[in-house]
């Protein structure tokens, strides 16, 4: 199982970014995917998950309204689109897999995840 994200860079606030994780070796259209984030010296912090067995996304309140968290199944990769962005959303953000659904606070923990791309969001 790989997930490779891309993306992250720095940008000012109110600006936006669109990051990708690209997937292979799992069935991604089974799978839940999702996104979490860890900013220096914070806990990991749960953004967003798609349960595709069911069509559903969720997202974190700190985040709704703001972010959006799309798929495409034909190139197995997911997107963060962020807009109306804030120096608190600072972070190393990662892409996540699991075979079973989990709440969107818990996507820290799902059992796979990229390495993380840096997002800088400056004031």
């Amino acid at each position: 199982v790989q997930l490779v994200e891309s993306g992250g860079g720095l940008v000012q606030t109110g600006g936006s970014l669109r990051l990708s994780c690209a997937t292979s070796g799992f069935r991604f259209d089974a799978y839940t995917v999702g996104w979490f984030r860890q900013a220096p010296g914070k806990e990991p912090e749960g953004l967003s998950v798609i349960v595709h067995s069911s069509r559903s996304t969720f997202y974190a309140d700190s985040v709704k309204g703001r972010f959006t968290m799309t798929s495409d199944s034909s190139k197995k990769t997911t997107y963060l689109q962020m807009d109306a962005l804030k120096p608190e959303d600072t972070g190393v953000y990662y892409c996540t897999a699991d075979a079973h659904p989990a709440p969107v606070q818990f996507a820290y923990q799902m059992d796979y995840r990229g390495k993380g791309t840096l997002v800088t969001v400056s004031s």
